[in-house]
């Protein structure tokens, strides 16, 4: 609090007073003990009283919010540790220069966009850390502190740049060309992306936060990644911090919120969360009619994070010693965050008259102020040494994680342009008024030509200013954010040491998932390789039989196992260790991609490659965390995702809601993201091999997506010359019927398929061939990747490349005779990216599973869906019918 804590007046009572003599004397009680004995007796005391109170069932539960005032009292601030004044004087010159980029791009490109306010608000918050907490990574070598990871404010990136600049990392043309990044390079010029993007800027941004909600969670799972990482003794991450700034308005979204719990639960007293309070989302009021800082409060209170409330700035101190009827304080926290902002939009004049002239007692305390001076007045998350006091607050709290909700204000120091308006976060101009006096606000010095045409300032090298920058950063082991990817490339064992049985199965019966299993088993047990696998599970590791790897390598749990399972006895027991190895996430797919991106940028965040295999029900990935799984592409992610189950006619009886027909549609829209849908082990193995290869030996930045069916049927020795086809997306499996080539057969097909559906094409050509038609079978892998490689020739033909090469369906299908059918598990459309790439004059029929799933036999779905081996025989009679009439 600001005030001593021993003001009665923030003790007030829950009901009617029916004995104030006797509620004195207990009162009196209390304060005395506290005297007497310390804080830490009365906290016993307290708990003993609710231990009653419970027993006796009163019905009573603590309040989970406390006074609207600070939670470092002022006499419990540490000394500021750094020239106020030169902190000031660099964040109000970070803050121009941020301004004056946003400025000048609108100026010059009016459809630009950026963000000024939201960085007005939250630049103090940036500044204490920069100065004084953000540790950047000094190395990868024994002990060299790896640095911490922050988690910035997505619409705060302009201030992330323009302190970049003063660093000298980014010039002034970098400034110029700020959301301009296809025309920056013509003029010598690095483009500064809208937000945080890593995919963009590889070498500054770590993590994407453009999407809200993505960011808070993500930070959530990197900090307990971080404790995964300690606790099986692959690297020492026990000094570093997860530090996040988000904003209040972002803690609306059910990803900000999931997994606030899970921090607890861990413990993860590495994390720390800086909430920017500005009270306002996009078009207004985060809470208008309520207090979203109370709200916030009893949120993380009740879900068992420790609270930092930085409400006030030291302006405030003086006011709350001479407040001593309480009259300020139940103001405050009468006035909803509505009113609030009115407030912030307003003058000194007008709060004078409206906040401090309500009553006598508030009047009494503004009457020693000018106007300005209560116009000056700051709230908590603009006063560089109240947040210091705050941060460091949490950083020295053990045992939880700890949130700091930073009350500031939207546009603050835009004046009657933008400071608490409800258009601010729109603002993106400013007229020559306006900018003079952003410049007189923060005595920038700055001549008013300078400032009316939005020059950029950067002190001279030898100024105290930039010597003090330097110098803090130099302390905190350089600059950040800065994206780094040293690290040491893994060996992946010979593909025959794990699979040889999926490569030469001799007709054995086994389902896609099983098979990958059985290899991840066995990949675990590699030396080298091993102890980098990260297997993780939403919560059906025994469905996809993963319940032998819980003997095998352990579930992690940062706290071992204190029970005795029910299953002890048996072979398949249920196993959590503190080295375990799993991370099994419970029913939250969005908790388990965030470990996965976690694990899969290890790399980069942590300079140690790790391999992180996430297997889950197909229909549960991309459709659920699609932007989650976006947001780890643009991390550079790398790693494996395994949609097992997958297709909309292989999970039989689960029906609509648990049926994919659409992954790999989603998957082909993101570029880095390799999507396979493999009929046949071997063909998994070989992507797999392939995919680790490329990943943790040649450091590729792509991730696959591989689907996998829990159907068992017989699995076929893979070709000995197939392996090129099999990665580039399909080979020739098998032909059925006569020489192809011959006269005699004239009636041939080429029947395409994948994933499960192929063993529907094979029975389809099988009876082709026995009616006379002969029937090539073409294995599809991926139509992705042949869509991809059917673009690109496209593209370098367009470009008048010599050389443009052939796509790789078209040279395999030139081998082929006859009309092509196409038939997949998934929606038509899936098929339907390669035909433009199908040989001219061929005709080319898609079969698939368009619609919404339904609950029944594998069989009867098939059916229903036509995409069962009587439909490709139906569809392939249709297309030679109509071959024939042409």
């Amino acid at each position: 609090m600001n005030a001593p804590t021993a003001h009665h007046h923030l003790m007030q009572p829950l009901a009617t007073d029916t004995d104030p003599e006797e509620t004195a004397e207990w009162r009196d009680a209390f304060l005395a003990l506290v005297a007497t004995e310390g804080p830490e007796r009365a906290r016993f005391m307290l708990q003993e009283m609710v231990r009653l109170a419970r027993a006796q069932r009163v019905g009573w539960q603590p309040d989970l919010n406390t006074p609207y005032v600070n939670t470092v009292a002022v006499q419990d601030q540490p000394v500021f540790p750094g020239d106020l004044a030169i902190e000031e004087r660099v964040a109000s010159i970070v803050r121009w220069n941020a301004l004056a980029m946003v400025v000048r791009a609108n100026q010059a490109y009016g459809e630009l966009g950026g963000h000024i306010a939201s960085y007005a608000s939250a630049a103090d918050l940036f500044e204490s850390g920069f100065n004084h907490f953000f540790r950047a990574r000094e190395g990868v070598g024994e002990g060299q502190h790896r640095g911490d990871l922050v988690f910035f404010q997505p619409h705060s990136a302009p201030g992330v740049y323009a302190r970049a600049f003063m660093e000298g990392r980014l010039s002034e043309q970098d400034l110029m060309h700020y959301r301009q990044e296809l025309t920056a390079p013509a003029a010598g010029a690095q483009g500064l992306s809208s937000y945080p993007h890593p995919w963009l800027m590889p070498d500054f941004w770590q993590f994407p936060t453009g999407s809200m909600g993505i960011g808070p969670i993500s930070s959530i799972y990197h900090a307990r990644f971080m404790r995964y990482l300690t606790h099986r003794n692959l690297l020492d991450c026990s000094a570093r911090k997860v530090w996040g700034v988000f904003g209040d308005g972002e803690m609306d979204e059910p990803e900000s919120m999931s997994a606030l719990t899970l921090a607890a639960r861990e413990g993860l007293d590495n994390l720390v969360w800086v909430v920017n309070c500005n009270l306002q989302r996009l078009d207004g009021p985060v809470r208008g009619n309520g207090r979203i800082i109370d709200e916030l409060e009893r949120l993380f209170a009740g879900a068992g994070w420790n609270v930092v409330k930085l409400v006030w700035g030291s302006d405030w101190d003086g006011l709350f010693a001479r407040d001593l009827t309480g009259a300020l304080v139940r103001t405050l926290e009468g006035t909803v965050d509505g009113q609030m902002q009115t407030f912030a939009a307003k003058d000194g004049r007008f709060n004078r008259d409206n906040f401090f002239g309500q009553n006598p007692e508030l009047a009494a305390l503004a009457q020693g102020m000018t106007d300005e001076q209560i116009d000056r007045l700051k709230r908590g998350g603009h006063d560089l040494v109240k947040i210091h006091a705050a941060y460091a607050a949490a950083a020295r709290h053990q045992g939880q994680p700890t949130v700091i909700l930073a009350h500031t204000k939207k546009g603050y120091g835009m004046g009657t342009a933008g400071q608490g308006k409800m258009t601010t976060h729109s603002q993106k101009k400013l007229d020559e008024t306006d900018l003079i006096e952003f410049r007189n606000r923060f005595n920038l010095p700055l001549s008013d030509a300078q400032a009316t045409s939005l020059a950029f300032f950067k002190p001279a090298e030898d100024s105290p200013e930039m010597r003090y920058l330097r110098s803090h950063r130099q302390d905190l082991g350089g600059y950040l954010p800065r994206r780094e990817t040293a690290c040491d490339a893994l060996p992946v064992p010979a593909i025959a040491s794990y699979a040889q049985f999926a490569l030469q199965a001799d007709g054995k019966e086994m389902s896609t998932t099983m098979a990958f299993v059985r290899m991840l088993g066995s990949l675990l047990k590699d030396a080298t390789l091993g102890p980098r696998i990260v297997p993780i599970v939403a919560d059906e590791a025994r469905t996809f039989g993963m319940a032998n790897l819980f003997k095998q390598v352990g579930i992690y749990s940062s706290v071992g196992q204190r029970y005795a399972p029910e299953d002890i006895g048996s072979v398949l027991s249920y196993r959590e260790a503190l080295d375990g190895q799993i991370l099994e996430e419970g029913i939250s797919e969005a908790g388990a991609i965030a470990s996965w991106t976690a694990a899969a940028t290890s790399y980069s965040v942590h300079g140690l490659a790790m391999l992180p295999f996430y297997i889950y029900y197909s229909m549960f990935g991309f459709q659920r965390v699609g932007d989650a799984i976006w947001a780890a592409a643009d991390q550079r992610a790398r790693g494996f995702l395994l949609g097992a189950t997958s297709g909309r006619t292989t999970l039989g009886g689960e029906g609509l809601q648990h049926q994919d027909g659409s992954s790999h549609l989603v998957a082909a829209t993101i570029p880095n993201c390799k999507a396979y849908d493999p009929a046949y082990a071997g063909e998994m193995a070989v992507i797999v091999d392939a995919g680790m290869r490329e990943m943790v030996t040649e450091q590729r930045d792509v991730f696959y997506y591989v689907t996998l069916m829990n159907e068992n049927y017989a699995q076929p020795d893979l070709p000995a010359d197939a392996a090129e086809g099999v990665l580039r997306g399909c080979y020739v499996f098998q032909r059925f019927g006569a020489d192809s080539g011959s006269a005699a057969h004239a009636r041939q097909v080429t029947l395409m398929g994948s994933g499960a559906i192929l063993t529907e094409v094979v029975k389809a050509a099988q009876q082709l061939a026995a009616e006379g038609i002969a029937a090539t079978v073409v294995s599809v892998t991926s139509w992705s990747e042949l869509a991809r490689d059917g673009v690109a020739c496209e593209q370098r033909s367009i470009a008048g490349e010599e050389m443009p090469g052939t796509p790789w369906l078209a040279a395999q299908l030139a081998a082929t005779s006859g009309p092509v059918i196409a038939a997949t598990d998934y929606v038509r459309a899936v098929p339907e990216t390669v035909r433009a790439f199908v040989p001219e004059g061929r005709k080319y029929l898609t079969l698939g599973t368009d619609g919404f799933g339904r609950s029944d036999t594998r069989a009867a779905l098939r059916e229903f869906f036509g995409v069962d081996a009587a439909a490709v025989v139906r569809a392939a009679k249709f297309a030679l019918g109509a071959a024939a009439a042409r």
